[in-house]
C-alpha cells in the first residue's frame, strides 16, 4: 500500500510543480517591478499567497543555515556584476549562483573563495541565487550590475530573517504531506533505483562545491555521525532533518568528530551538506585522499 501511495504522490509531485511552476514563471514574466528586486526568503515571503507551494514545489529541501535570497529574471547580453565587497563584509561565506530562466540549471557561481567580481555569460535570460552563511551583525544584499548598469541596489536584511524556521513545520498539512510522500519511500528502497533518479528528486539545486549525504529515519531513530578532524578543519557540516511532507524540524551544524543528534518522533529524512569554510578555497571532497573525507554516517536505533 505503501508504495501504491508513493506512486500516486510522485504523480502528484510532477503534476503540481507543472502547473504551480509555470504560474510562478508567468507571474515572474509579468511582474517586473518584482523581478528586478531581491527577494529575501523570509516570514513575510511566506505570508504572500501562493508562495509557500512555489517553495514546496521548486525548493523543496529547505536550506536552514543560510539566508537566501533571489533576484530576477533579466536579460544579459554578456555581463553580470556583483559588488563582492558588501558580500565579504556581511557573511563569512557566501555563494551567488546564476540559473538560466525559464529551465533553471546552473549557468555560473561567484563566491567568497575567489576574488572574482564579474561573469561573462551568453545573451539570454537568468536568475540570480544568493546564499548568506555565517553572517555578520550588519547583513546587506549587494549591489547588481547588468552589462554596467545597476539593475537592483543593495539592501539591508535583519539578522533574525531566519526565524521562520521555528514554526515552519506547523503549516504542513494534506498537500504538502500528499507532494512528498514519496520521498521516504524512495530514499527507504534506494537500493532498487538508479542513483541519479534519487539524487534528481532528493537533491536540493546545491553549489558545485557543495557535497550531499542523505537519508532516511524511521520514527525513535537517530543519528550518529563520525567525522574526519580534517574534514571539520576545511569544511563546514550542516545537518537538516525533515518529517515527510519536507518540512524541517532541526537542524545544526556538526562541530564534534563524534556528534549523536536526537531522533525525530516521525518518519522522515536527512539531509548533510559539506561546504569549504569562507575565503579560502579549499580543494573538492573528490580530490581529498579517501581517510580524510567523512567516514560515515551511521544509524543507530534509540
Amino acid at each position: 500500500m505503501e508504495i501504491i501511495l508513493a506512486c500516486l504522490s510522485f504523480l502528484f509531485y510532477k503534476a503540481s510543480k507543472f502547473i504551480i511552476g509555470n504560474l510562478f514563471t508567468i507571474y515572474l514574466a509579468l511582474n517586473k517591478e518584482k523581478a528586478s528586486q531581491w527577494r529575501i526568503l523570509s516570514e513575510e515571503t511566506l505570508n504572500t499567497p501562493l508562495s509557500l507551494p512555489v517553495l514546496m514545489t521548486k525548493g523543496p529541501r529547505w536550506n536552514t543555515h543560510a539566508i537566501i535570497s533571489t533576484l530576477g529574471p533579466f536579460l544579459v547580453k554578456s555581463q553580470l556584476s556583483i559588488n563582492t565587497e558588501i558580500a565579504n563584509n556581511s557573511a563569512q561565506s557566501w555563494i551567488a549562483v546564476v540559473y538560466s530562466f525559464p529551465s533553471y540549471k546552473t549557468i555560473a557561481t561567484l563566491e567568497s573563495a575567489n576574488e572574482k567580481q564579474s561573469l561573462d555569460l551568453p545573451p539570454g535570460k537568468y536568475t540570480l541565487g544568493l546564499r548568506y552563511y555565517h553572517w555578520y551583525e550588519t547583513i546587506i544584499l549587494p549591489n547588481v550590475k547588468v552589462d554596467g548598469v545597476e539593475i537592483v541596489e543593495s539592501k539591508t536584511v535583519p539578522r533574525d530573517i531566519n526565524k521562520f524556521y521555528q514554526n515552519l513545520s506547523e503549516k504542513n498539512n494534506w498537500f504538502y504531506t500528499a507532494l512528498h510522500y514519496y520521498i521516504f519511500t524512495l530514499l527507504r528502497y534506494r537500493k532498487w533505483f538508479p542513483e541519479s533518479f534519487v539524487q534528481r528528486e532528493y537533491l536540493p539545486v546545491g553549489a558545485p562545491d557543495t557535497q550531499f549525504f542523505y537519508g532516511y529515519l524511521q520514527p525513535g531513530q537517530s543519528l550518529q555521525l563520525e567525522v574526519n578532524s580534517l574534514i571539520s578543519k576545511s569544511y563546514n557540516i550542516y545537518l537538516t532533518l525533515y518529517n515527510r511532507a519536507s518540512l524541517p524540524v532541526s537542524w545544526c551544524q556538526i562541530t564534534e568528530e563524534k556528534q549523536p543528534i536526537q531522533a525525530i518522533d516521525t518518519k522522515g529524512f536527512y539531509l548533510i551538506r559539506i561546504r569549504p569554510h569562507g575565503t579560502v578555497k579549499e580543494p573538492g571532497l573528490g580530490e581529498l585522499n579517501l581517510e580524510t573525507k567523512l567516514n560515515t554516517v551511521v544509524i543507530k536505533t534509540r
